[in-house]
């Protein structure tokens, strides 16, 4: 009897034991396959192929003279590349900066040519008449903050990679 008792507990157990190893299995292959039917909608929101590519932007800097502005396009917005003379470089230190709006010191981290550069040399605006100075730090107009200088990388002497 002693026998048989023991033999029904442990067959007992042992269907205990297979029942938490099935339910267990079942869970972990259905969170699997959760994941997998959920990893569409997730990586759908990864930015596409053609918007990394406009992240970043190469320019050869060679045929820019002293003097000499260019602009290129950067994520569909305009990057003003100015090769300032060292007299707007020292006129652009010597500012103080307290009396700025936006205060930001002078620190080497367009308009086309012809166009109005405003008082002092550097950006005017048409769209809202803010002026700004061969920094790109705000002076005169509504304009609350300074020309945003993108991230930007030097890849050789005379080229730099934007973004």
């Amino acid at each position: 009897m002693a026998d048989l008792a023991h033999s029904q507990v442990t067959a007992g157990h042992d269907g205990g034991t297979r029942r938490d190893f099935l339910i267990l299995t079942a869970g972990a292959l259905g969170g699997i396959g959760a994941a997998c039917a959920i990893w569409p909608f997730i990586d759908s929101l990864n930015p596409a192929k053609d918007t990394l590519a406009l992240s970043t932007t190469e320019v050869d800097l060679a045929p820019v003279q002293a003097g000499q502005r260019l602009t290129v396009a950067w994520r569909g917005k305009p990057v003003f590349i100015d090769h300032r003379t060292p007299e707007e470089i020292k006129a652009a230190q010597d500012v103080d900066v307290a009396s700025l709006r936006d205060p930001q010191p002078d620190s080497p981290l367009g308009n086309k040519p012809g166009d109005d550069r405003g008082q002092y040399g550097g950006w005017f605006c048409p769209c809202h008449g803010s002026v700004y100075d061969t920094s790109g730090r705000i002076r005169q107009g509504p304009a609350p903050l300074n020309l945003i200088v993108p991230p930007y990388d030097f890849t050789s002497d005379t080229a730099i990679k934007i973004g």
